[in-house]
């Protein structure tokens, strides 16, 4: 008689766990890294960017790989990956208004770590390097290219007056170039490719009027999840995915050349049979990120589930055939976007062997740790 292999989501103690929850498949996360580090030359090529898992542990599962520098979008993040020992981190956003102020705080809490952040206009280089100064540090920065995402940025031709300015104010230190095209995701990879090709080569062409005038080394940190397959074999750069760590179903069916597999879902239950043809879980927008147009999670175990309606603690379902559905099953699914999903959890329920064994807090949800 063969053995019936249960599928890999499904949780053996789940009647413990209370949803909706996000629970974390520690060694589909594992292999995930495993992945990623398989597709570059060495380490040194990486800086993922940890906006999408905010906690520790998984930092910690990347480091024991041998990834040893890491991007983050926000003062928490950075704070969490210093407390956790990272050597090497990058605030890929610039810091405006009060954050001026604590990116220095962090520098001097945490001499351990290296930090640098990034600038893309010469106001904002003024006011860290007055903060700087009044602080008796200096600070690393990444000039921020805008290489076609449009949203942050200069662009590379019109740069070389900030790398000036950078250069007169001594309490800055001019570390690299930061160019990131999430806007680029066409699901053919030779499109992608030509799209990332073009918009490095202008990163380059700025690189060498910059060693013309001022010789140095600069690093280069280039790419997001999309298009880390065209970054990956490039010589002196560093690639920083995110969402590789979990993966996501917009992701596995936009770009799904790459080899990453779900390793983070959410549960709910159904909690009422509405009619015959729809039910209600619990799963609303205070549980899955909303910014999508339905259906924003693709259930695993219920795949004609199909959302029609959702509110701030309820999910509404168009289905085949109610009588299949009991109140208070179990519903395994993939959000459509799964960084947001994440920031919506206080902690992750960490499945090893079919079973929720831990908890592991998402720290960097909130805006600030201590800093």
């Amino acid at each position: 008689m063969n053995e019936i292999i249960a599928p890999w989501w499904k949780v053996e103690n789940i009647s413990d766990i209370d949803s909706p929850a996000l629970l974390v498949y520690e060694e589909r996360v594992k292999e995930n890294i495993r992945l990623l580090i398989g597709m570059v030359s060495d380490t040194s090529h990486l800086r993922p960017h940890v906006k999408t898992n905010k906690m520790a542990e998984v930092c910690t599962l990347m480091m024991e790989a041998g990834i040893g520098k890491f991007k983050c979008a926000t003062i928490a993040e950075a704070e969490m990956l210093a407390i956790d020992g990272a050597k090497d981190v990058l605030l890929a956003y610039q810091p405006v208004g009060p954050k001026t102020g604590r990116i220095i705080q962090l520098i001097q809490a945490y001499p351990a770590t290296h930090f640098a952040c990034l600038i893309d206009n010469t106001v904002n280089a003024g006011v860290l390097a007055k903060k700087a100064g009044a602080a008796s540090i200096n600070v690393d920065v990444f000039i921020d290219l805008n290489v076609g995402m449009n949203r942050t940025g200069i662009k590379p031709a019109d740069a070389m007056h900030l790398v000036d300015c950078i250069h007169q104010l001594p309490q800055l230190k001019l570390a690299g170039l930061h160019g990131y095209d999430g806007h680029i995701r066409d699901t053919d990879l030779t499109a992608r490719q030509h799209k990332s090709d073009d918009g490095f080569s202008q990163v380059l062409q700025l690189e060498k009027e910059i060693n013309i005038k001022y010789p140095g080394k600069l690093s280069l940190v280039i790419g997001g999840s999309p298009s880390f397959p065209t970054h990956a074999l490039r010589k002196g750069i560093e690639c920083s995915p995110g969402t590789f760590i979990f993966w996501d179903w917009g992701y596995k069916h936009q770009v799904p050349d790459e080899p990453f597999d779900y390793a983070a879902l959410v549960i709910s239950r159904v909690i009422s049979i509405v009619d015959a043809h729809t039910v209600c879980t619990d799963l609303g927008h205070k549980s899955v990120a909303a910014e999508n147009p339905l259906p924003r999670v693709h259930f695993l175990n219920a795949p004609d589930a199909v959302p029609v309606a959702q509110s701030e603690e309820h999910l509404v379902l168009k289905v085949p055939d109610a009588v299949k559905y009991q109140v208070g099953d179990v519903l395994y699914g993939v959000p459509v976007h799964i960084c947001p999903t994440v920031a919506l959890y206080d902690q992750a329920r960490i499945v090893r062997n079919q079973s929720v064994y831990t908890s592991w807090k998402v720290v960097a949800r909130d805006r600030t740790i201590h800093i």
